[in-house]
């Protein structure tokens, strides 16, 4: 997607996409970071909201119609008693029923000096999530992340220590940093713990202030790339072989090879 701060423009767009993908035979379908909103980092939010508000009832009943499960890239949700909000990535079963909330953990304070002013701080907006999540789904666990999360590894390791499947990045990459590092982050990720990789992005410019790098792509548990979508808004598919990650696993058994437990 391209979102921008035009929340009924970015609603109908997502729901033309969802519609695409299930059309094309997506049993599990990804949005986006900030799907519904976006703007700079930095900026206020104005339209944080519950798990009870819109931005998740469009997605229950996106859910529901499409009868997919639905990882709802993220929305604002607003925090009790705080002025910032969480980065907040849901998940849906078929039925529309909420099955798991993973807040974002790690936020994208940098200045990247480039010309530009490539300056971010997600924190002065953004409040931290502490859980890692892995949402059960009828193909296996789905581990949830978001964007910069990506860098951490330690946090998709708990994902498969946990049996994840999946492992689910829905991001807004930064142009400077996507051009060298996005896929070799994702694919890095895939590789080490022989998971598919799901990556849905947002694409091209947003407003004057705000590009992102885009390229969605599905790596999987090789770390090869099976989809990957150009500079564009639009839908990519792939086929998930769970007895081709089996073998893998059963072939290069590295995830039963690890001497150090995570803390």
């Amino acid at each position: 997607m391209t979102s921008s701060d035009d929340v009924e423009a970015n609603l109908d767009a997502a729901a033309q996409l969802l519609e695409e993908a299930a059309a094309r035979g997506a049993e599990l379908v990804a949005l986006p970071e900030n799907f519904a909103y976006l703007r700079r980092e930095g900026l206020p939010v104005p339209c944080a909201q519950g798990l009870d508000g819109p931005f998740v009832a469009f997605l229950r009943e996106q859910a529901r119609r499409h009868r997919i499960w639905l990882v709802g890239g993220t929305l604002p949700e607003a925090v009790p008693g705080e002025t910032r909000v969480h980065n907040t990535c849901v998940t849906l079963d078929p039925e529309g029923e909420l099955i798991a909330v993973y807040r974002k953990i790690h936020l994208f304070d940098v200045d990247l000096g480039t010309a530009g002013g490539d300056v971010f701080s997600e924190s002065a907006t953004v409040a931290p999530g502490e859980e890692v999540v892995v949402a059960e789904t009828a193909f296996g666990g789905v581990g949830l992340s978001v964007c910069y999360d990506v860098r951490f590894p330690e946090l998709y390791r708990a994902h498969a220590a946990r049996g994840a499947r999946f492992l689910c990045v829905p991001a807004a990459f930064a142009r400077e940093t996507g051009k060298d590092h996005w896929e070799v982050l994702l694919r890095a990720r895939a590789i080490e713990n022989q998971a598919f990789v799901l990556a849905p992005a947002q694409c091209g410019r947003h407003s004057p202030e705000r590009a992102s790098y885009g390229r969605s792509l599905i790596a999987d548990p090789w770390g090869l790339v099976l989809a990957r979508a150009g500079d564009r808004p639009g839908v990519v598919v792939a086929e998930c072989d769970f007895e081709e990650q089996d073998r893998v696993r059963a072939a290069l058994p590295a995830l039963r090879h690890r001497r150090l437990k995570p803390a």
